[in-house]
């Protein structure tokens, strides 16, 4: 079955080229091309997958995303203007999966989707099973839902991955690029601050129900996940 993707860029003829491609490549793909009438439109349909231009006119890509965080977990991938890092850290830190400049390469923009797909869908082989528990942290890998002392965490499709990703090594050091692949499902780039951003999300939605420290940096090599440190009982 082929997966679903939303489109949203008001440049028509960019969106007509991506669908054909985008059907070749086992994707079926709807577009719009106006901002607020996305968010409308989402409310109603359910994607797989959204990718979501930036530059939108009208309501700004960053403010759909915005207005979509506030009702959907569908995972969604930035198209930003090349060099705006800018965008691409506020994106992150707003919710969005991953992000790829423009102008892409649609073949890349298909290997990053099927990327997104197969994290959010499949349970890791690095989880060894349906649950993780570390602490007051539980992960339950195949309804993919987060708690911290029972507390829902509601995260994003990339933050649930990353804290898989470091409870499935918990009391190892987990490095930036080996997070990368199995988060995102693709290698670290040069300049590339995604790790470090969904990091900072999980460690502030960690911390608001009581969780300090869970996820530290270790300095030049990457980030662990700790046992019996921060946990504290309510």
């Amino acid at each position: 079955m082929s997966a679903t993707v939303l489109i949203i860029d008001d440049d028509r003829e960019l969106c007509a080229l991506l669908a054909e491609f985008m059907l070749l490549e086992g994707f079926a793909a709807s577009a719009c091309h106006d901002g607020a009438a996305a968010v409308t439109h989402c409310r109603d349909h359910v994607y797989d997958v959204i990718v979501l231009d930036i530059m939108l006119p009208g309501l700004q890509g960053l403010e759909v995303l915005r207005s979509l965080r506030r009702f959907t977990t569908t995972p969604v991938l930035m198209l930003t203007a090349r060099g705006e890092d800018t965008d691409r850290i506020v994106g992150l830190e707003m919710g969005a999966d991953d992000y790829l400049p423009k102008p892409c390469n649609p073949r890349e923009l298909a290997a990053r989707l099927r990327a997104i797909l197969r994290r959010s869908r499949a349970v890791s082989g690095d989880t060894r099973g349906s649950e993780l528990v570390v602490g007051q942290t539980r992960l339950d890998t195949a309804g993919r839902s987060a708690t911290f002392a029972g507390a829902d965490l509601q995260l994003t499709s990339a933050e649930f991955n990353v804290l898989a990703a470091l409870m499935a090594d918990a009391g190892t050091v987990v490095d930036k690029e080996s997070l990368c692949r199995r988060a995102l499902g693709r290698p670290l780039a040069a300049y590339d601050r995604s790790v470090d951003v969904h990091i900072s999300k999980l460690r502030r939605k960690i911390a608001a129900l009581g969780g300090d420290n869970l996820i530290v940096s270790v300095r030049g090599s990457g980030y662990q996940f700790t046992v019996n440190s921060g946990d504290r009982t309510p």
